[in-house]
């Protein structure tokens, strides 16, 4: 497809603030006047977010490695087709909490399946299409998963329905997302830039926003988190 758009992704592992960092992106580009378009990964359509509820709810499945990379896939092909093409070719700027790259790491740095199969599945459901720029926030497994999963604890329903089945996969599984987002963003220098996710909210809401200015000519207002 001919993009019109941008395609902006946040990857990372877990407690690194991309959810908080999306929100603040957004409304600082709406003040600047660009169109912007939010979503999820798994998710953003009502289709793909039933994929969702399979991969990440608390004790909603047990899958090996290939059939886990096919559900965040077919999840993916039905947000593409249905969301963030027809997005970009209106015009807008898509942001994405999440998208391949996570692929990559969880499912393949993370669950041991080899890189060049997610490729070709990859390549079967989006062709050459890939993000403009993605933000990889990096921060230790440890407080990451500290900070996952007290914010889980605090919104959890009555039902104990969370979304923390990765959360509970233990420690050594996310020190090799680290590596993975790492490993991926030294692969894609072009595209990736790494955000320090030790920092302060504001601290790297601005950081994000001088990324965006520096290679776009965009220069959004600073928002207040809160």
């Amino acid at each position: 497809m001919t993009k019109k758009g941008l395609f902006i992704t946040l990857e990372g592992g877990e407690g690194t603030g991309k959810s908080t960092q999306v929100k603040l992106l957004q409304q600082a580009l709406v003040s600047a006047g660009v169109d912007v378009v939010t979503t999820r990964e798994p998710g953003g359509t009502e289709q793909a977010e039933r994929i969702r509820n399979l991969l990440i709810q608390r004790d909603a499945g047990n899958f090996d490695a290939m059939t886990e990379a096919l559900l965040m896939m077919s999840a993916r092909r039905e947000h593409l087709v249905n969301k963030i093409w027809p997005s970009l070719e209106r015009g807008q700027w898509v942001i994405s909490d999440r998208f391949a790259d996570s692929t990559r790491a969880f499912q393949g740095y993370g669950m041991g399946l080899e890189q060049s199969v997610i490729e070709k599945i990859y390549t079967l459901i989006a062709g050459n299409f890939h993000p403009d720029l993605t933000l990889i926030f990096d921060i230790d497994p440890e407080l990451g998963l500290k900070r996952s999963l007290k914010q889980l604890s605090a919104t959890a329903d009555k039902t104990e329905k969370t979304e923390d089945r990765y959360e509970r996969m233990g420690l050594p599984f996310h020190q090799r997302l680290r590596k993975g987002f790492l490993e991926i963003a030294r692969k894609y220098p072009e595209r990736c830039v790494i955000i320090d996710a030790t920092q302060d909210i504001q601290t790297i809401h601005r950081q994000v926003l001088k990324v965006i200015e520096t290679r776009y000519g965009v220069s959004g207002k600073e928002v207040r988190n809160g």
